[in-house]
C-alpha cells in the first residue's frame, strides 16, 4: 500500500541529526482495554503492548516480576547438577580450582562473583583473565598449561569458553576437569568439557535465557551454596556483582534479568561489598529514594549503545546521599565505564581486587585507579574519534550511500578503545562501521558495531577467508586479518553490505513510543512510568515525541552538550519545559521551530522537583493533514497545473509518520499527478477523472478508485503538500 513508510530523499539538514523515526502503531482501544483490566493508566497500557505485553497475565508478570514462579535453575541447565557435584567434590579434597575470566565488564564480575563466593564455601581458588593486547579473548593454551603446572585439578571459564575447543581439549588431555560457564552463541562443535553451562543450550522460553555470563556464574554460585547449606550471607554480596555486570554488559533486562537486577538496584546503595561503596563514592554517584531520579547530574562517557555520552556542565559531582534505589543508567554511565576502562587499557587484576577485597582502603585505592583509568580512556576515545570523522570526512563520506558500509584504518589507535568509537561513528553516519588498527606491520586488529538491519557476525563470516581470529554476534564483533587484505576487505564488506541494506535503512533509527503534547508531560505521567523500570536493553526507557515545539533558548555547556528550553502553545496557553542534548555540540544552534523525540527526566534542584527532557531526535517539522485544507482535489490540481511552469513541481510530505514524494508532470499533452512510496509504486491520476492508476510502472499498473478514502486522504496530503509550493493557491 501506499501508506508504508518511506524516508525522505531529500537531503537532510547538515545542521540536525540524520535519522529516521520509527512510531510504533497506536492501539488505543486495546491500550484501555488491557490498562482497565490491570489498573494502570492506558499510556502504560501502550506502553506494555509497545514492549510485547498482549494479555494482562504477562503484563502483571512484568510490572511485578517476584510474582512469577521461577523454574528451578536445576531443572532448566542440564549440567548445573554435574557442575555442583564436580565443585563440591573439589572443596572436600581441597582440590586447587582456576577461574579463567575475560577482561570485559561481565567478564570480570563473574570472576570477581565465583572467586568470592567459592573462597567463603571453602574453595582453594584463584583465577587468571587473558590480556586483551597479547592474548585476545578467551581461555588460551598458554593459560591452560599455567594452571596445570600450578597443580590445578578443576579449571571454571566465565563469559568465554564455549567456542574453546582446542584449548579445553588440551586441559582434558591434561586431566583437568573442566566447568564452561559461557552465554555466547553456540558453535557447531561444542568443546569437551566436563559440564557446560550456557543459556543459549535451554530452551527460549525458558527465564533464565537471557542471562549474561554473570548471571550463569550466579546461577551456579547459589546452586553451589545451597547445596551445601551455606546460602546464608552469600545473596546478597553476588546480587550486588550480579546487577553490576548484567547492566554494564547490556543484557536484557527481561526474564530473571528484570528481577534480580531490580532487587539489585535496591540493594545496591547498601552493600556492604568495600568494592561497591568505594566505586559509588568514586564516581561521585547520587543515589536516591526508590521512585525519584536525579535529573540534574552528568552523564558520563558510558559505552552504551551508540549515543556514549562525556560529564558535562563541568563543577563537581553530585555528593552521595542517603538513597534506597539506583537505576540501570546510574551503572550504564557511571559505574561501568570505570569497570570496563580497566578491561579496555589497564589491568583487570584492578577491579577483581576492587570486589573482592574486604579492606575498604584497598577498595578505595583501586577505585581511584579505576577513575584514572577511565579519565585517560575518555581522552583517548575523543581523540581516535576526532581523528577517525577527519579521515572519514575527507575520504569516504561521499561514498557511504555506494559503499553503506565504514571500513576505517589509522595506526597508533589503541583497540582496546575503538569498539566505542566504532559506536559513536555509527551514531554519526548510520551505517556499519569496522574501525582497526595496526597490531604490528603485518597485521590490523579491530572491532565492529552494527545497525538493526546488519548482522555483523554474518557480515564476517562473510570474509572469513579474508581474516585471521574473529568473533561476535549480530550487534557487534572483533577481528583481526593481514594487513594486505584491507583494501579488498573493505570491498567484500560492502559487497555484503548492499545485499542487506536499503539507503532507507542508513539512518540511524529511534523507535518512539507515542506522541505526546508538552502540557501531558507532569509529575503524575512520570510516577506512572516508574512501573516499568528497570529500563534497559529490551525495555527502554520510553520514548515520545512531540511535534512543532518552540526554541527559545539555548546554549552549549560542557563538552558540547546544548541546553535548552522548549515551549508549545496550545489553545493560546503557552507550556514551557527544560531540555538536554547529549553530545550535540555539532548541530548548535537547532532550528527555531522542530519536532523533537525525548525521555524523560526528573531534576531536583534547590528543593524543587521538575520534569525535564533528554533530547533523543530532532527534526524539521512536516505539516500533518488528518482535516486537509484543500477539499476539492479536481478543481486544486487544476489550479496547480495552470500554476506550473515547464519544469514539474515536486514535493516531499508526510503522512501518518511516513514520507512521500509527489509532483505534476506532463504526460505528452495532458497533466498528472503522480505520489511515490517507498516500495517505488506510483499512485497517478488526472484532473476530471475518479480512476487513477497503481504500481511500478505503467504498464504493469492496475485501475483504481480514486474517490475511496485510502487514495483520497493521501492524495489531498499531497495536494497540501504542493499548494504550500504555489502562493496564488
Amino acid at each position: 500500500m501506499l501508506d508504508q513508510a518511506f524516508p525522505k530523499s531529500s537531503t537532510p539538514d547538515k545542521h540536525l541529526p540524520n535519522q529516521r523515526w520509527e512510531i510504533y502503531p497506536q492501539q488505543p482501544e486495546f491500550a484501555q482495554n488491557l490498562a482497565n483490566v490491570i489498573n494502570v493508566s492506558p499510556i502504560i497500557g501502550q506502553l506494555l503492548i509497545n514492549r510485547g505485553m498482549t494479555t494482562a497475565e504477562a503484563a502483571q508478570g512484568f510490572l511485578n516480576p517476584e510474582s512469577l514462579i521461577l523454574p528451578s535453575p536445576l531443572e532448566e541447565f542440564p549440567d548445573l547438577a554435574v557442575s555442583v557435584e564436580l565443585l563440591q567434590q573439589a572443596i572436600a579434597s581441597q582440590a586447587k580450582i582456576a577461574i579463567c575470566g575475560d577482561y570485559d565488564a561481565d567478564g570480570m564480575t563473574s570472576t570477581a562473583l565465583l572467586l568470592r563466593s567459592l573462597r567463603s564455601l571453602g574453595a582453594q581458588i584463584n583465577y587468571a583473565i587473558p590480556s586483551r593486547m597479547h592474548d585476545g579473548y578467551g581461555i588460551n593454551n598458554r593459560i591452560v598449561e599455567e594452571f596445570h603446572s600450578e597443580g590445578v585439578e578443576l579449571i571454571i571459564t566465565v563469559d568465554n569458553g564455549i567456542s574453546a575447543y582446542e584449548p579445553i581439549a588440551r586441559a582434558r588431555e591434561l586431566g583437568l576437569n573442566v566447568i564452561v560457564t559461557d552465554h555466547h552463541d553456540i558453535p557447531p562443535k561444542l568443546p569437551p568439557a566436563n559440564a557446560i553451562l550456557n543459556p543459549k543450550l535451554i530452551a527460549e522460553s525458558s527465564p533464565y535465557r537471557s542471562v549474561a555470563g554473570v548471571g550463569v556464574a550466579y546461577i551456579l554460585a547459589v546452586s553451589l551454596a545451597q547445596q551445601l547449606g551455606e546460602i546464608k550471607g552469600l545473596v546478597q554480596p553476588m546480587l550486588a556483582l550480579f546487577t553490576l555486570g548484567t547492566i554494564a554488559d547490556l543484557a536484557p533486562l527481561t526474564g530473571v534479568n528484570r528481577r534480580w537486577v531490580k532487587r539489585g538496584l535496591k540493594h545496591l546503595p547498601k552493600s556492604n561489598l568495600p568494592g561497591i561503596k568505594a566505586l559509588i563514592q568514586v564516581a561521585g554517584l547520587q543515589v536516591r529514594e526508590e521512585g525519584e531520579e536525579a535529573g540534574s547530574r552528568r552523564k558520563d562517557a558510558g559505552e552504551q549503545g551508540a549515543g556514549s555520552r562525556e560529564q558535562g556542565a563541568g563543577g563537581k559531582s553530585p555528593s552521595v546521599s542517603s538513597a534506597k534505589s539506583l537505576k540501570p543508567e546510574d551503572i550504564g554511565f557511571r559505574l561501568g565505564p570505570r569497570i570496563n576502562a580497566i578491561g579496555r587499557i589497564g589491568d583487570p587484576q584492578t577491579v577483581i581486587e576492587l570486589l573482592t577485597t574486604d579492606d575498604m582502603a584497598i577498595a578505595l585505592e583501586r577505585a581511584t585507579q579505576c577513575e584514572l583509568t577511565n579519565i585517560s580512556r575518555q581522552q583517548m576515545c575523543e581523540e581516535i574519534e576526532q581523528e577517525a570523522i577527519a579521515y572519514v570526512e575527507a575520504k569516504f563520506v561521499s561514498d557511504l550511500p555506494k559503499d553503506r558500509v565504514l571500513v576505517v584504518v589509522q595506526p597508533d589507535w589503541h583497540h582496546g578503545v575503538i569498539g566505542i568509537v566504532a559506536s559513536r561513528l555509527v551514531e554519526r553516519y548510520g551505517v556499519p562501521v569496522f574501525i582497526g588498527t595496526y597490531e604490528d606491520e603485518g597485521h590490523i586488529r579491530g572491532s565492529a558495531r552494527g545497525i538493526p538491519e546488519f548482522n555483523v557476525f554474518d557480515a564476517l563470516q562473510y570474509c572469513h577467508d579474508l581474516l585471521g581470529k574473529f568473533g561476535g554476534h549480530k550487534a557487534a564483533g572483533g577481528f583481526s586479518f593481514p594487513t594486505e587484505n584491507l583494501e579488498i576487505l573493505r570491498s567484500r564488506l560492502s559487497e555484503f553490505a548492499n545485499q542487506c541494506l536499503e539507503l532507507q535503512h542508513l539512518k540511524p533509527l529511534l523507535k518512539i513510543d507515542a506522541q505526546a503534547d508538552l502540557h501531558q508531560l507532569h509529575q503524575q505521567l512520570y510516577q506512572q512510568i516508574n512501573a516499568l523500570h528497570p529500563c534497559g536493553m529490551e525495555n527502554p526507557d520510553p520514548l515520545f515525541w512531540t511535534s512543532g515545539v518552540q526554541v527559545i533558548e539555548q546554549k552549549i555547556v560542557g563538552k558540547g552538550h546544548i541546553k535548552l528550553t522548549l515551549s508549545q502553545t496550545i489553545h493560546d496557553q503557552q507550556y514551557k519545559i527544560k531540555a538536554i542534548a547529549w553530545r550535540w555540540g555539532d548541530y548548535f544552534p537547532l532550528p527555531p521551530r522542530v519536532d523533537i523525540a525525548y525521555k524523560l527526566r526528573e531534576n531536583h534542584f534547590n528543593g524543587n522537583t521538575t520534569i525535564e527532557l533528554e533530547l533523543l531526535g530532532v527534526r524539521i517539522p512536516n505539516e500533518h493533514f488528518s482535516e486537509p485544507a484543500i477539499n476539492s482535489p479536481q478543481l486544486t490540481l487544476s489550479h496547480l497545473f495552470n500554476q506550473s511552469s515547464a519544469s514539474p513541481l515536486k514535493a516531499h510530505f508526510q503522512y501518518q509518520q511516513r514520507y512521500y514524494t509527489c509532483g505534476i508532470y506532463k504526460n505528452d499533452i495532458l497533466s498528472e499527478l503522480r505520489i511515490k512510496n517507498p516500495e517505488g509504486k506510483v499512485l497517478v491520476m488526472q484532473p476530471g477523472h475518479t480512476k487513477g492508476l497503481l504500481g511500478k510502472n505503467r504498464q504493469d499498473s492496475k485501475e483504481i478508485d480514486i474517490s475511496q478514502p485510502q487514495y483520497d486522504n493521501i492524495i489531498q496530503a499531497a495536494l497540501q503538500a504542493l499548494s504550500a509550493l504555489s502562493p496564488e493557491l
